[in-house]
């Protein structure tokens, strides 16, 4: 089975950062599509980012400008840098590899904005 385990989430005030880790159990060299959902309390679950195996990124407009995803090939690790939060970006994020046609989970980390 492929495993993602997620981390770094955590309790940050508005206008902080964190950032997520994401450690996927196989060669990420093999996979070209990565990224983040998010899901809010009582909400869908939403794309947040996504990165191919050449590094192209794309955001949901919600997050353009602040939050940036990126990938260590050789650690087999996909992160996401969080910056200038805002209570809106409340969430449960789950890391997701697609391979062969089929979408892998992380858990979850929770990410709470909150003064």
């Amino acid at each position: 089975q492929v495993q993602l385990v997620e981390s770094g989430g955590g309790l940050v005030q508005p206008g902080g950062s964190l950032r997520l880790s994401c450690v996927v159990s196989e060669r990420i060299v093999s996979i070209n599509t990565m990224g983040w959902y998010r899901q809010a309390p009582g909400k869908q679950r939403d794309l947040v980012a996504t990165i191919t195996f050449g590094g192209s990124t794309n955001y949901a407009d919600s997050v353009k400008g602040r939050f940036t995803i990126s990938r260590d090939n050789a650690k087999n690790v996909v992160y996401l840098q969080m910056n200038s939060l805002k209570p809106e970006d409340t969430a449960v994020y789950y890391c997701y590899i697609i391979r062969r046609g089929l979408t892998y989970w992380g858990q979850g980390t929770r990410v709470t904005v909150s003064s």
